[in-house]
């Protein structure tokens, strides 16, 4: 399977890579188009800001790219954000505009910001994504920002407010945690995508 890790030159680029080695892949990190456009399957990492993530899209020409994408893609943070329409991100950030939705500062509600930890995500019923993770099952968070509960969100997250942890979008999935960073239940939603 030809896998690629889309470089937005993020700090995580090279643990998703890390992961995905450990679930006998081998995955090609890359910002050229001709080789994007050849994957079966594909990541989008991020960390850190909206506003230096778009940049780094536009300067490498990706963004009409990763637009138009007909294969699946995992939008991992960040990267699952940049999917919306904008971010409130420094008085509001345009993103992809794939999904109809803006990406908002998370509420206070008595806990710190930004949601740091592990925390548990709602499981669907039937969803392949969530094959053999279990309801009890902890992820990762790093984030400021959410997609707060919609018409794209497969499973949910409570923080004070509930906010959307894992979303589909056509061929557009995302995860607002970091799945290289959550052992076990981490490799395993990282292994459905893979395999659906």
């Amino acid at each position: 399977m030809n896998i690629v890790i889309i470089n937005t030159n993020c700090s995580n680029l090279f643990s998703v890579k890390t992961m995905l080695h450990r679930l006998g892949y081998n995955p090609t990190i890359s910002d050229k188009a001709d080789i994007i456009s050849q994957a079966d399957k594909l990541f989008l990492p991020g960390v850190g800001s909206a506003l230096s993530a778009m940049k780094q899209l536009k300067k490498k020409n990706l963004v009409e790219l990763i637009q138009n994408c007909t294969k699946p893609i995992l939008g991992i943070c960040l990267g699952m954000q940049l999917f919306g329409t904008m971010s409130e991100e420094n008085n509001g950030i345009k993103t992809l505009e794939i999904i109809n939705i803006p990406v908002k500062h998370i509420k206070y509600y008595g806990f710190p910001i930004p949601h740091m930890g592990w925390n548990t995500i709602t499981i669907p019923k039937k969803h392949c994504l969530f094959y053999g993770i279990k309801k009890n099952n902890y992820f990762y968070f790093a984030h400021s920002y959410v997609i707060e509960i919609c018409h794209v969100t497969i499973s949910q997250t409570n923080y004070g407010q509930s906010f959307s942890s894992v979303i589909e979008y056509k061929n557009f999935f995302g995860v607002q945690f970091h799945p290289e960073k959550s052992g076990f239940p981490g490799q395993q939603l990282v292994k459905n995508f893979l395999e659906m």
